[in-house]
């Protein structure tokens, strides 16, 4: 990580910081208790949020961007994509609502048991948290961490992270491409779903091919609909300016300059983000999980990134 100047980073000058702002002052909810970041999260408070100018006057003479490197050197590595999922179903098991999402069992012996030992053991009976309608969009919420449920019963819960065992993340969706029970375009939520209803039987087992088990917690009221999922910094995420960061090599709630491409394009994406989140497959200095918000175009946009890309992340200048 070495230091660089704001005329350096491709597209800093296009990018439109008012909604990065707004992610930004988020952020600084949390970093503000921490002494480097007290002072700059302080002067934050007197900017004007719909002055552009305004602000890029003040990221550029109170922070200073660092080039981000892999441990071999290089400056470029990969950058995927994850939203929030919506699903449909219930608070009681009735009808097509028979897939739980479960509360965290608070039993630190069991951490280590896979997806398929946790679900035949037994202990996570009466744990249910809600039932949903479909057993492979459970299992993609799992790997998102958070989600909202459309009820039967009417209205909307919202489900966070709260929580998983100590095993490695899989992807099923590698193991059938590997197996060839699907082609490269079916590697979406659509695609595994239409799979999953032509091998109904099936589907566990293709789904325990992630050892890796999700616990959920309901979002409280406090929680607002237009608000996002809760990420790993414990601020809501903002669609297109939060990210995941592996938080070893990128401080959590740092801002960070990205530049890449758009999903399955050549066409620019770069834009000021805010390192707000964490996740079991991202590692690594140059890499990043950019949140798409919720909604079919974000599952879509999402299931479809994996583009090269380059980050710098931006620091408070020493007083």
């Amino acid at each position: 990580m070495h230091p660089t100047s704001w005329q350096q980073l491709p597209g800093w000058q296009d990018d439109n910081l008012l909604s990065a702002w707004s992610a930004f002052r988020t952020s600084c909810e949390k970093l503000a208790r921490k002494p480097d970041w007290a002072s700059v999260c302080n002067d934050a408070r007197h900017v004007d949020p719909l002055d552009s100018r305004a602000i890029r006057r003040y990221f550029e003479h109170r922070f200073t961007p660092f080039t981000l490197s892999n441990s071999d050197g290089s400056t470029v590595g990969t950058i995927t994509g994850y939203y929030e999922p919506v699903l449909r179903g219930s608070r009681t098991r009735h009808g097509p609502y028979q897939v739980p999402l479960y509360r965290n069992i608070g039993n630190s012996s069991l951490m280590a048991a896979s997806r398929s030992q946790l679900i035949k053991s037994g202990v996570l009976r009466g744990r249910e948290l809600v039932w949903v309608d479909d057993p492979v969009e459970a299992a993609f919420l799992q790997i998102q961490g958070s989600g909202r449920i459309k009820l039967a019963e009417g209205g909307e819960m919202r489900v966070g992270f709260a929580g998983a065992t100590d095993q490695p993340f899989q992807s099923f969706a590698r193991w059938l491409l590997d197996h060839g029970e699907i082609t490269p375009a079916q590697a979406t939520l659509p695609g595994i779903k239409a799979w999953a209803s032509a091998n109904p039987g099936r589907v566990q087992e293709v789904l325990n091919v992630n050892p890796r088990f999700v616990f959920f917690r309901e979002l409280d009221s406090t929680h607002k609909s237009s608000d996002g999922p809760i990420g790993a910094q414990g601020v809501p995420l903002t669609p297109e300016r939060s990210i995941a960061i592996d938080p070893d090599q990128i401080p959590l709630g740092a801002p960070v300059f990205l530049s890449t491409t758009r999903p399955l394009s050549n066409q620019r994406m770069q834009r000021l983000m805010l390192a707000q989140d964490t996740g079991s497959a991202i590692k690594g200095t140059v890499r990043a999980d950019f949140f798409w918000g919720h909604g079919d175009e974000a599952s879509l946009n999402a299931g479809r990134m994996k583009q090269p890309g380059q980050m710098w992340v931006v620091l408070p200048n020493r007083q």
